[in-house]
């Protein structure tokens, strides 16, 4: 059962940074590749219809953590507690960016508002890639390290990476590139090695500090049958919204 559980964190982890990924990578572009109002607009109408369900994402590691890994809750919520702190400030700018942004006209208030998602989508990108450093050192060195601080960069510069290539899918030619589906898959792979990397790396400890037997055969009980919902309800996101679908020319108005 320790391994079972494994799987499913790591693969709920690997899920969060190969979809979030390219909400976040969106919102990295958005200063360098919107130039124009009509540009930013496209940007944001085509990542919006999967930011939420991408998000579910995050809510099922978090819950997976500290539900079969009860040890490493002091480490994550009380050693990196102000980082911890700073990305949901982040996540919470970035999601405001993107529901306010068209509540009024003004170009102040785009602005406003597009800067936040821009840096929001930064800070988390950044935090990221921190967090995975302290997670590669046992959390036993602070996250604020040059290394932590590359590895954020690096998460940085994959997201940004899959980003393009979700526009370049989702918006074929808009922003002077192509991509099918297949390339949309390779870079949400690699956006995903840091994650499987560092997860890979810790795989003896996090099955040595599992928690009980009985307490995860009740977690599979309650978790996992709900497990095919969440998959059917991201299938349908893609399948719904995918290139060509005229739902998508209904977006701008809303974001």
């Amino acid at each position: 059962m320790e391994v079972i559980w494994f799987v499913v964190f790591a693969l709920l982890l690997a899920g969060y940074f190969a979809l979030e990924g390219f909400d976040l990578g969106v919102g990295l572009l958005l200063p360098v590749l919107g130039r124009t109002r009509a540009n930013r607009d496209r940007m944001v109408a085509a990542v919006a219809p999967y930011v939420l369900a991408n998000e579910v994402w995050l809510v099922a590691v978090a819950g997976t953590l500290f539900g079969v890994y009860p040890l490493l809750e002091h480490h994550v919520l009380f050693g990196l507690y102000p980082l911890i702190v700073a990305m949901l400030l982040c996540w919470v700018l970035r999601d405001a960016g993107l529901w306010f942004r068209r509540r009024l006209d003004g170009a102040l208030w785009r602005g406003f508002w597009d800067g936040a998602i821009a840096f929001g989508s930064l800070g988390l990108s950044v935090g990221w890639g921190m967090i995975l450093y302290a997670a590669a050192t046992g959390f036993a060195a602070s996250p604020v390290h040059p290394v932590g601080l590359m590895l954020g960069v690096v998460v940085t510069l994959l997201f940004a990476l899959h980003g393009w290539t979700f526009l370049g899918w989702r918006l074929p030619g808009v922003f002077g590139v192509t991509r099918p589906g297949r390339v949309l898959l390779a870079t949400a792979l690699v956006a995903a090695l840091p994650a499987l990397g560092v997860v890979g790396g810790a795989m003896p400890y996090l099955l040595a500090h599992s928690a009980p037997p009985a307490t995860l055969n009740v977690l599979s009980l309650m978790v996992l049958p709900f497990a095919p919902i969440m998959l059917g309800a991201q299938v349908w996101v893609w399948r719904t919204f995918r290139p060509g679908k005229d739902a998508v020319r209904l977006l701008p108005s809303f974001f």
